[in-house]
């Protein structure tokens, strides 16, 4: 059955300093994270609607609500096969320690089930439980057969409605870029796990081409790998490491940026919550958060910027086609 999100806040956010980003499979080192924490002031925030550099229009609670409205009707069929394939997949929950058949897991902005379809190949699906703000989304993931044991959850990623030391695994892919506040769904990701358990995020990486970089700042957030390290820091994680995916016609190209790029883990390493503060959730699931025009032009305009990375892997794939191998360049 489907439960409703709870409603939890909390107080103010120390920052941290920038925390250089990592190669596939490397570790922070425990010293640099030890300088970090004490080097953080005791007050700051996570949440802002910044109009300027990077507005990043869908970014936000409503406008990702109803993005995904009409996009569930396609999306295991057009986005799937361009950004996240079942290859990916398998390679992104590599790292997620899916080890035990023993283990309680949750898929947090599991939306129509296809990473949820990764992780019961490792777990039983009586022993998982997806999350998603959107009940269109979910009504597609309660329709696969090899779910039909798994708990389904309408909540909000950034206001887990689960018990502190629940999980034995937190599992997320393709959400954060639609959180307000990456940091608060990370902390509440520290949150639910047990003491040693393992958390696997899954999600973009931001472009360094000019115009695919246009193109992501205006749609929704595409992160930096050393914004994820910091995230995964400042909520308490140990041992965090970055493990880079793509599709496989990209050859490893990521100027473009890959909206699922990386795959993140860290582990909880004692009981309870973040050590971390957080200012009371900028923004409330199913709420109005802005007025209806303003929602009605984030809404078309990010839509809008979205469809260019429709056409991303097609380009790439053509190109993947046509480029000999031996050719510099790609």
């Amino acid at each position: 059955g489907i439960r409703p999100l709870s409603a939890r806040q909390a107080a103010p956010l120390p920052s941290l300093p920038h925390v250089p980003s990592l190669s596939r499979g490397s570790q922070l080192p425990r010293q640099r994270i030890a300088r970090a924490r004490r080097a953080a002031p005791d007050t700051g925030t996570t949440y802002s609607r910044d109009l300027s550099s990077a507005p990043r229009l869908i970014q936000h609670k409503n406008e990702a609500f109803w993005f995904y409205r009409y996009l569930s009707i396609v999306y295991d069929h057009i986005v799937n096969p361009g950004h996240w394939t079942e290859d990916m997949r398998e390679d992104a929950l590599s790292v997620a320690k899916l080890d035990n058949p023993d283990l309680k897991v949750v898929d947090v902005g599991g939306g129509t089930g296809f990473t949820t379809l990764g992780v019961v190949k490792h777990v039983p699906a009586a022993n998982v439980t997806l999350l998603d703000q959107s009940p269109h989304q979910l009504e597609k993931a309660k329709a696969k057969a090899p779910l039909r044991d798994v708990t389904i959850v309408e909540g909000d990623a950034e206001d887990l409605p689960f018990e502190t030391d629940q999980f034995d695994r937190y599992v997320s892919a393709g959400s954060i870029e639609y959180w307000p506040e990456p940091q608060r769904g990370i902390t509440e990701a520290y949150r639910v796990i047990k003491p040693g358990g393992t958390a696997c995020l899954i999600g973009p990486v931001h472009p360094t081409w000019p115009i695919s970089r246009f193109f992501a700042d205006v749609w929704m957030l595409f992160p930096k790998e050393s914004e994820y390290i910091e995230w995964f820091t400042k909520a308490g994680f140990e041992d965090v490491k970055i493990h880079r995916i793509g599709p496989k016609w990209y050859r490893g190209v990521r100027r473009h940026g890959l909206i699922m790029g990386c795959s993140v883990t860290g582990t909880k390493p004692r009981a309870g919550a973040s050590p971390l503060d957080l200012p009371p959730i900028g923004e409330v699931s199913k709420q109005s958060n802005t007025n209806p025009f303003a929602f009605l032009m984030r809404f078309l305009l990010g839509t809008s910027a979205g469809f260019y990375y429709f056409l991303v892997p097609v380009y790439m794939w053509i190109k993947n086609l046509i480029w000999p191998r031996w050719l510099p360049g790609f």
